[in-house]
């Protein structure tokens, strides 16, 4: 999962999602440097990916590219899959997402502080290019790989990455569809769980 599904599993709790949306960038028990709720956050963040790796519907999507990408492969998969939760956000969420972003981005401005370096660092880009939106169709999620390839000097080749999802679009998209459907089970049945609820 990349940051939209992210931010979006975390419900309306703004520390929360907080806490997902800069968990890649918390190391180990650094996570305990933070306030409680985006602690819970953090953790959680964890969960689904961890949740995500194992997931056979996952792993098939995945398998489908590993020759090309290798190790990038599952970047990719966690990319095209915000891609179809932003393009069926409707079905997932009453307030439409240009909203949904432009509120979650107010948030991260307001708690510019607790935020790591290197978030502080790209989130004026983040903003300005509006990634939330950029992942509701092809051309969009395309700009965003060609950053990221970018910033691997074209090792990634993520640039190219649009080509199997056009070419594989239906079956990725069912993938995600009951992937995702049970990702949020999952999601919910976990936070009852001690190791949420004694935070």
């Amino acid at each position: 999962m990349n940051f939209l599904a992210h931010v979006y599993l975390s419900g309306q709790d703004e520390a929360k999602a907080l806490g997902n949306f800069i968990a890649d960038s918390v190391r180990g028990k650094q996570y305990l440097n933070f306030p409680k709720g985006i602690q819970h956050g953090i953790l959680l963040h964890r969960e689904i990916d961890t949740y995500t790796d194992n997931h056979p519907l996952w792993r098939k999507d995945k398998k489908r590219i590993v020759p090309i990408y290798n190790h990038y492969a599952a970047v990719i998969i966690d990319m095209y899959y915000d891609h179809f939760l932003a393009k069926n956000w409707a079905l997932y969420h009453n307030l439409p997402l240009a909203s949904y972003a432009a509120n979650f981005y107010a948030s991260l401005e307001r708690n510019f502080d607790l935020l790591p370096p290197k978030i502080q660092n790209f989130l004026p880009i983040m903003i300005r290019e509006n990634w939330f939106m950029c992942y509701e169709t092809i051309e969009g999620l395309g700009y965003i790989l060609s950053q990221m390839d970018r910033r691997t000097k074209g090792i990634s080749k993520m640039t190219q990455a649009t080509k199997e999802l056009v070419e594989y679009y239906d079956e990725i998209e069912h993938g995600f569809t009951e992937f995702f459907k049970e990702l949020e089970h999952h999601v919910a049945f976990v936070q009852k769980t001690p190791r949420f609820t004694t935070i």
